[in-house]
């Protein structure tokens, strides 16, 4: 499928290079450089024939198992230290024109697109142009609430109620006009839309925190969300299947949402709102977004530790969430990174194991919870205590 109109043709790829002359007794390298782009590369050990050839079969094995290739409308990749073990693509981007998914065909990443936009602000934060805890206020004048700080937004404790409710409150808004990022501003501003709870007193998961996060991005560096991801993010990490959409206009240009019997799903007035969702990509260009996270030239030591931590310990259990990204934490220490998304009949997963450098996506344009099987992979690469029946496991 094309979609060059949104793309600029980029000369930037993932490869691996050589870093050391060392080799190991079968004659592989055993070190490597991850190259990003110019300034950045990440140094891994390089897979060996033999663990990519047991791990190729062990994950082919289980995406047959798991997947049903026949039935699956994605991709779906796994990787460590940077290196494709295993991947695989099926069904349509749009099956109307008999468009087929391939390597290259981006699809609609749902929520994990809060993860790229929290990566923007973060990187926003290391250039000294937003500061975590200075309040939404200093950024967007009209927003409401005295104490909502950008940190909120990012881990979800802001205490707001999310867009694609309030906007079904009577009088709130009109449906037969395309929502905007703006709008869900003014409407916070003008309206009396209320909180959820107290900021900074609990987690409450909600698509608003991310629209008004890209406001941020806009305000400071003065340009569209779309081109600073472009320019900060998809551009220099040579993501030349990722883009943000930001049109609707341009809604048969990209790949289509289904239902699970391949009925396609209409856009609707939300669709145009970005931030918290709305950016299209590949599992290879994913990959590289994922790489790029282990380089402190891209992100800071400094502000990755604020990325992978939780802020929300008022009540007990595993779950958690950071700057961006969902996680685990386990009694051993283990902590397990992940991120979740659902809009329409999209449905993504990008899982990174931090302590064992493996990365594992899977996205779907066609209604399934399939997607989320990758949870059941990590304990395959690393000691994390998943005990697994055969309960569907869902999106958040």
């Amino acid at each position: 499928m094309r979609i060059s109109r949104y793309i600029p043709i980029l000369s930037l790829f993932l490869f691996l290079s050589c870093n050391k002359d060392k080799s190991g007794k079968d004659g592989n390298s055993v070190n490597d450089t991850v190259l990003l782009a110019d300034n950045y590369e990440v140094s891994f050990p390089k897979l060996t024939g033999k663990f990519l050839s047991s791990n190729k079969n062990y994950v082919e094995n289980f995406y047959n198992k798991k997947y049903n290739p026949k039935d699956f409308s994605g991709g779906f990749l796994v990787a460590k230290n940077g290196q494709v073990i295993y991947e695989n693509y099926s069904g349509y981007a749009y099956k109307e024109k008999g468009e087929k998914i391939t390597a290259e065909t981006p699809i609609h990443i749902a929520s994990v697109s809060k993860m790229m936009t929290a990566v923007c602000v973060l990187k926003l934060v290391d250039e000294g142009k937003i500061d975590l805890d200075k309040t939404v206020q200093t950024y967007l004048p009209t927003f409401p609430h005295e104490v909502t700080t950008v940190r909120m937004l990012l881990n979800h404790r802001s205490g707001l109620r999310n867009y694609a409710y309030f906007t079904d409150d009577k009088g709130v808004w009109d449906k037969h006009k395309t929502l905007t990022n703006q709008d869900v501003l003014d409407i916070l501003a003008t309206k009396p839309i209320g909180l959820e709870s107290k900021p900074g007193t609990r987690f409450g998961y909600c698509n608003t925190n991310y629209a008004l996060l890209a406001l941020i991005i806009e305000k400071v560096t003065e340009k569209k969300y779309a081109t600073v991801m472009n320019e900060m993010i998809f551009k220099p990490l040579g993501m030349k299947n990722t883009f943000v959409f930001d049109n609707l206009e341009k809604k048969d240009d990209v790949s289509q949402s289904y239902k699970n019997n391949y009925l396609r799903l209409a856009f609707e007035f939300l669709d145009q709102v970005y931030g918290d969702k709305n950016i299209y990509s590949t599992p290879r260009d994913m990959l590289k977004f994922d790489i790029a996270t282990y380089s402190d030239e891209f992100l800071s030591k400094k502000i990755k530790a604020e990325m992978f931590k939780g802020y929300s310990y008022e009540t007990k259990g595993q779950r958690n969430y950071g700057l961006g990204i969902r996680m685990l934490e386990f009694e051993t220490g283990q902590k397990y990174f992940f991120h979740n998304g659902w809009w329409h009949g999209n449905t993504s997963s990008l899982v990174t194991l931090r302590k064992e450098n493996v990365t594992i996506i899977s996205l779907s344009n066609k209604y399934t919870h399939k997607t989320y099987q990758t949870k059941k992979l990590a304990p395959h690469f690393g000691d994390y205590p998943f005990k697994f029946n055969d309960e569907v496991i869902g999106a958040e």
